[in-house]
């Protein structure tokens, strides 16, 4: 097609009505603003599902309408590192492992019980010795304000104790304090399960019966719901279920006796009823081992001591393990 010489057919497509939409609406200006709201949703890691809420949209639209020359986005967090240095902080580090099983530290920084997650750390095919754990306490005060910092709290492994005299060593202000859950729990399991070695002789003669009382309910309970049967009986006489308590759950062994006691009755009239003695069973042993203890009042009466002598320290756990702001929970953030 003959083209004048006047007439720019490229120049035209550039500079004509296109460009001018694109001016007037501001596109460029557009998609940087969506690429920007895309990198925040990505790293983030905030649900897609975010952008569907109202006040999403709304704060968007607000800020287009109005003038805000300069205006930052406020920090939801900066309230509470306000109060950081008129109050002092508490430094929190606390080792779990997620789903994947890979080993985590989190720390997190608390005053007057409101609680701030810093970071957690990858701590996968890393030698968690003290220095390592020393080190992210370092930099977690430092980050912090080794001002702002009145303590360090960690559960009381020897490797954290040490970190713990390490980072008091190098901030003469600070102070390292072990987790009372923790010390707790590890008391409650040193009661409960108590093991035949030397250096513990004294309290295995002591607590042993804790132990075999505590082995014996972990075999009925695994004979009942290890077959559908017997877990289909035990449902008809019951209405509370039996618990899969996991080791790491604070006091597990008290826990399991404080359920088995609920449920006394109702297994006492499973093992005494026809369907139970018309169940073939394919463990007769084991069968005749859980009628003999469930029917035994001394086997009970033992639960009922072992209930007794362990509620105090049941009980300052349950009170221990709450944001309530008290006495016992001044140093504990959980």
């Amino acid at each position: 097609m003959f083209v004048p010489p006047s007439f720019d057919l490229k120049k035209r497509k550039t500079s004509g009505s296109v460009s001018a939409i694109v001016k007037a609406f501001n596109m460029v200006a557009r998609d940087q603003l969506h690429a920007q709201i895309a990198r925040m949703f990505y790293s983030g890691g905030l649900p897609f599902h975010l952008a569907m809420n109202q006040y999403y949209a709304s704060s968007y639209t607000f800020a287009a309408n109005n003038a805000l020359s300069g205006y930052l986005p406020p920090s939801l967090l900066q309230p509470i590192g306000d109060t950081w240095k008129e109050k002092g902080v508490s430094i929190v580090s606390d080792r779990w492992s997620e789903s994947q099983r890979r080993p985590l530290i989190n720390f997190m920084v608390v005053t007057e019980g409101k609680h701030m997650f810093l970071k957690a750390i990858d701590c996968l095919g890393e030698t968690k010795d003290k220095y390592f754990i020393a080190n992210f306490l370092e930099e977690v005060i430092n980050e912090v304000g080794h001002d702002n910092a009145v303590q360090v709290i960690t559960d009381n492994a020897p490797n954290c104790k040490v970190a713990g005299q390490l980072v008091e060593a190098q901030f003469p202000s600070i102070f390292w304090t072990s987790r009372v859950l923790h010390t707790l729990n590890l008391t409650s399991k040193n009661i409960c399960a108590t093991k035949n070695v030397e250096t513990n002789q004294v309290a295995y003669e002591e607590c042993s019966c804790i132990s075999d009382v505590a082995g014996d309910v972990m075999v009925i309970k695994n004979f009942i719901i290890n077959h559908s049967t017997r877990l289909v009986i035990f449902n008809e006489f019951n209405s509370l279920k039996l618990l899969s308590i996991a080791e790491t759950q604070f006091a597990s062994v008290i826990v399991m006796l404080k359920r088995f006691k609920l449920l006394r009755q109702g297994l006492q009239a499973i093992v005494i009823s026809d369907k139970w003695t018309c169940y073939q069973q394919d463990d007769v042993e084991k069968a005749r081992f859980v009628k003999e203890k469930v029917l035994d009042d001394i086997w009970w009466d033992f639960i009922e001591y072992i209930l007794s002598f362990t509620s105090p320290m049941y009980d300052m756990l349950r009170e221990c393990d709450t944001d309530k702001p008290c006495l016992t929970t001044a140093l504990i953030p959980f």
